[in-house]
């Protein structure tokens, strides 16, 4: 049976961004199963009683040094949105509503791309178009998506389960039961998999 790794990620954070650049090197090193999992990280910093890093000045200039030295040792683009921090909702619901639909990554690389390479609001329409349509998605469509009542509930009921497995920030990840929060936490996650093999 395939080992298998739950990522939990949300656009809006850059330590899940860098995550995702790792994913498909990490998928080949372990020879393990990503299952992608999009969430609404503000809401589950609600239901969790968490909060960003960010909201300490200090820890919160501390981080982006970290995760600018990280980018460079992974080779990937970093770049501070100067329009950070702003709304994922419109992201997340999409990137949930195609979760296990063929335009999935296409649309995580091209709302990550846009999010912290190319600086620009993923909270703005006009950008979400742009990604969506690069990513074979009629605009029409995604809108109608993430308006379903039923997607909104979704929404909530992911951040639920993650607060009742003891989760509270992005990204985070699970090997069968064991949490691993943090970009920088994949060594462990790889060690996790060979103790459940």
């Amino acid at each position: 049976m395939t080992k298998q790794v739950e990522f939990y990620f949300d656009i809006v954070s850059p330590a899940s961004y860098l995550a995702w650049t790792q994913m498909p090197k990490f998928a080949a090193d372990t020879g393990a199963e990503i299952l992608y999992r999009p969430f609404f990280l503000p809401g589950l910093f609600k239901t969790a009683g968490s909060a960003s890093p960010i909201t300490v000045p200090n820890k919160g200039r501390w981080l982006f040094q970290d995760l600018n030295a990280w980018a460079r040792r992974y080779g990937v683009p970093f770049r501070m949105n100067s329009s950070f921090p702003m709304s994922s909702l419109t992201a997340m619901r999409g990137l949930i509503a195609w979760q296990d639909k063929p335009e999935f990554m296409a649309l995580g690389n091209g709302f990550y791309q846009a999010m912290w390479a190319d600086d620009r609001d993923i909270s703005d329409m006009e950008v979400i178009a742009d990604v969506v349509q690069a990513a074979g998605i009629r605009p029409e469509d995604y809108t109608a998506a993430i308006q379903d009542p039923a997607l909104k509930q979704r929404v909530f009921d992911i951040n639920e389960e993650l607060a009742a497995r003891g989760a509270f920030g992005a990204p985070t990840f699970f090997v069968g039961k064991k949490m691993f929060w943090g970009q920088d936490r994949l060594d462990f996650v790889a060690e996790a998999l060979t103790e459940e093999s």
